[in-house]
């Protein structure tokens, strides 16, 4: 069970970190985003699940909370900044194929 709390401990605090170098190196806010919620989302509830299995008793409850949290609060902040960006006019990186939201405006 302690290999098993390890594992997932690791795996979540790998997908921090890609989270966090998708979060230095990619290009525009709106990669930055995307590569910070998705990564940092799935790594801190893995974390979470690893405090469940190595802490349990009223922890549980409390990460397991923490994690619907996570789950819930860390897109819908994403969808708001990068909505916020793209009506505040930062445009996209050039290299991006299509501006779907632009679109849906026309």
């Amino acid at each position: 069970m302690r290999l098993t709390g390890f594992i997932i401990l690791t795996i979540g605090v790998l997908f921090d970190l890609f989270g966090c170098i998708g979060l230095i190196r990619l290009p525009d806010v709106y990669n930055r985003l995307q590569a910070s919620t998705k990564c940092v989302t799935l790594g801190t509830c893995l974390i979470l699940v690893s405090v469940m299995i190595f802490v349990g008793g009223a922890a549980t409850a409390k990460a397991f909370l923490t994690g619907i949290f996570i789950l819930i609060a860390s897109p819908t902040a994403a969808h708001a900044l990068s909505r916020a960006s793209h009506k505040a006019g930062i445009s996209l990186w050039e290299g991006s194929v299509c501006d779907k939201l632009e679109e849906d405006k026309k």
